[in-house]
This record gives C-alpha cells, sequence and structure tokens, in this order.
C-alpha cells in the first residue's frame, strides 16, 4: 500500500514537472515570437524601404528649372537634394516624410509662386546616404545642412521651411535653435514620438519590446524626441500647423497639442476627412492658397 502511495506521488510529481516545463517553454516561445514581432516592426521605421524615383518624376515636369545639388550633414552623411534659386529673395526648404522622397509637386507648387526652393531626401531615404532614420532626431541635421547651404546662396534673404510628418518634426526641432528660419509650417508632426508610438501600436504588449529595440539600435531615447517641448521656442516667429482629422498615423490631436504649446503668431488648421499628410492631394488649390499666403505674408511682409 505504501509502495503504491508513492509510485502514484512521483507520477503526479512527473506529471507536474512535465507541466511545468511545457508552461516555461510555451511561455518562453510567447515572449521569443513578441520580442521578433516588435524587432521586425522597429527594423521598419529605422531601415524603412527606399522608394525609387523614376527619371522623368522631377521638377522639371511642371516647367521648373532646377540643379541637383549635394547636401553634407554634420555627422558626414550626403543627401541628394534640387535647388532652384529665388525670384522673391526668399527660400523655402521642404522636408518630406518617413518612408518619403522628394515631392516634384510640392517643389513646384512654392517655385511657381517666386520661391527658392530646396528640397532633399533624407538620411536613409532615396537617393540619398545613411542607413539609419530615427523619425526626426538625426533628421535635424539634415535640415540643418540645408538651412547652411540655403544661407550660402545669392539672393536669399529670408529662410522659410515646410516639413511633412517626420519631415516637421525635423524642421521644428531646427527651427528651435536656429532663428535663421524665419517662418514654419508643418503638416501631420506629433506632439511626442511616446504618443505616436502608442497610437501606431495599439497592442500594448508590444510597446516595451519595440522601445527597447529602437532605442538600443538608434541610439536614441523615445522622450527625446518631443517637438510639443521645443515649438515654443520658435516664437515670435511665425508657425503654420496642419493636420487631417481622420489621421491613421499619429494621434488626431497631436496639431492641437502642438498648437496649444506654440508662442503667438500662430496659425492651425485641420479639416475632416482628411488622412496623414493628406491636405495638400485632396485640397490642391486650398492648400497652396493657405500656405502660400503664410509664407507671402510673413516671409515676405505682404500686407493681407
Amino acid at each position: 500500500m505504501v509502495r503504491k502511495d508513492r509510485t502514484e506521488m512521483k507520477d503526479k510529481r512527473y506529471w507536474f514537472n512535465i507541466m511545468v516545463f511545457i508552461l516555461i517553454v510555451s511561455g518562453m516561445a510567447i515572449v521569443f515570437v513578441i520580442a521578433l514581432t516588435s524587432y521586425n516592426s522597429t527594423k521598419g521605421y529605422l531601415h524603412p524601404q527606399r522608394q525609387q524615383r523614376l527619371e522623368d518624376d522631377t521638377p522639371e515636369q511642371f516647367g521648373i528649372a532646377f540643379e541637383n545639388v549635394r547636401l553634407v550633414t554634420s555627422d558626414g552623411i550626403e543627401l541628394a537634394a534640387w535647388y532652384t534659386p529665388s525670384e522673391n529673395g526668399a527660400l523655402i526648404l521642404v522636408a518630406h516624410g518617413h518612408s518619403d522622397i522628394r515631392s516634384p509637386m510640392l517643389y513646384a507648387m512654392f517655385a511657381q509662386n517666386g520661391y527658392g526652393v530646396l528640397a532633399w531626401d533624407f538620411r536613409a531615404h532615396g537617393e540619398s546616404g545613411g542607413e539609419l532614420s530615427t523619425l526626426g532626431y538625426y533628421e535635424a541635421s539634415d535640415v540643418e545642412a540645408a538651412l547652411d547651404y540655403g544661407l550660402q546662396q545669392a539672393n536669399v534673404e529670408n529662410i522659410g521651411a515646410w516639413g511633412g510628418s517626420m519631415g516637421g518634426v525635423a524642421v521644428l526641432e531646427t527651427a528651435s535653435h536656429r532663428d535663421e528660419i524665419e517662418v514654419v509650417v508643418i503638416d501631420s508632426a506629433f506632439a511626442t514620438l511616446e504618443d505616436g508610438l502608442k497610437w501606431v501600436v495599439t497592442n500594448e504588449i508590444f510597446l516595451p519590446f519595440i522601445r527597447f529595440f529602437a532605442e538600443m539600435e538608434s541610439g536614441v531615447k523615445i522622450e527625446m524626441l518631443r517637438p510639443v517641448d521645443r515649438i515654443k521656442a520658435i516664437s515670435p516667429r511665425p508657425i503654420m500647423i496642419i493636420q487631417g482629422e481622420e489621421d491613421s498615423v499619429i494621434p488626431v490631436d497631436s496639431a492641437q497639442k502642438l498648437f496649444d504649446a506654440a508662442g503667438d503668431p500662430r496659425c492651425l488648421w485641420t479639416e475632416a476627412g482628411v488622412n496623414h499628410v493628406g491636405l495638400y492631394s485632396m485640397y490642391p488649390e486650398m492648400y497652396e492658397e493657405r500656405v502660400v499666403s503664410f509664407f507671402d505674408v510673413y516671409l515676405l511682409q505682404i500686407n493681407e
């Protein structure tokens, strides 16, 4: 009887150990899958797939003459850029968003209104060098390289900047400590990267893993990208903040948060039914009228 009880106890202990082992292995497998999924997702942001430009996809298709120029950042990265001299003494820096490239249409919008234009592919994008994208942090050095180039050009008395999404974040970062950028327009920029991550990553279980991999590989802490803390430093230089109210990429209240944190003069423009950086494609004439007029009024000192 005692031997039977001992045998039963051994059997129970055996199966208990098997169950514990299975649970541990299953837990490790789940953690591994979550970590791997998070790493692959993070890699997509830090190393975006480069868009290829068609040979005729340049400002020339809109009748705009331009030069192909190379910019060099403070950390030695070469950026491919277009430059058109100014007709009115003012230059607009045009900074695209993440996973995008220079837009001939936006370029032409400013050039057709007499502005000089300088647009480039950010690091790790398009035809530029570099392999790491940081959603605006190191990209601020790209904006500075463009600004320094613009300041050296003839007939450039005033400089403004337009930035979309990541480009808007980088423009804000640069303009906060470089007052040579006299007027700023940002379209669909997040208020903080932390808020942006929470918006995109709907399952919170992935967040700590994505944050860990992003910070480890880029060397940039998530809390280092907070445009909402930088924007006040732009005042009293004018800023226009734009966002669609159906934004699926960043929190829909990003523009309002940035507007509330900014100093005067400031302007907020939001539209219902518009997605991320979608206002220009949906309302090109209205977009041109409002944005160009903003630069006209504040950069050229034209009376309304």
